[in-house]
């Protein structure tokens, strides 16, 4: 089994909750310096300030593509895929996500942003054809 594969998962669940840490320290700073009142908030996100809506996004982003990053691992590591590509497509989806979170949460700068979301898609794209390959030529 490539248990290699679990140290890119390590990663992205860590980005995860150090995202989350961020998100839940910069919206109780924010609540308790008066930014934003818990009555403006309570159903919904709109009365964030900017900075704390930032991070919060960038948390939420982490439920979007990498959930096919956590099946592609799981399924890799199951069938016991050893194609050269995963490894690799892994780790660079993994540091595609950070350099993602790094620009949503700072300078939200849209098209590096957006240029870093679609080099995590083509690794995480690269990951599972080598894996379908791999597996259908079985």
């Amino acid at each position: 089994m490539n248990f290699e594969l679990i140290y890119p998962v390590f990663a992205q669940v860590g980005l995860t909750i150090v995202l989350a840490i961020i998100t839940g320290a910069s919206r109780y700073h924010a609540v308790s310096s008066g930014a934003v009142k818990r009555r403006d908030i309570i159903l919904g996100q709109r009365a964030w300030p900017k900075n704390v809506q930032q991070v919060s996004n960038a948390l939420n982003n982490q439920w979007e593509t990498p959930i096919l990053f956590y099946a592609a691992i799981a399924f890799a590591m199951i069938t016991e895929a050893q194609s050269a590509m995963l490894l690799p497509a892994a780790w660079v989806y993994v540091v595609s996500r950070i350099l993602h979170t790094g620009i949503y949460a700072t300078s939200n700068f849209l098209p590096a942003r957006f240029g870093m979301f679609i080099f995590g898609v083509i690794a995480l794209v690269v990951f599972w054809v080598s894996l379908a390959m791999e597996i259908l030529a079985r």
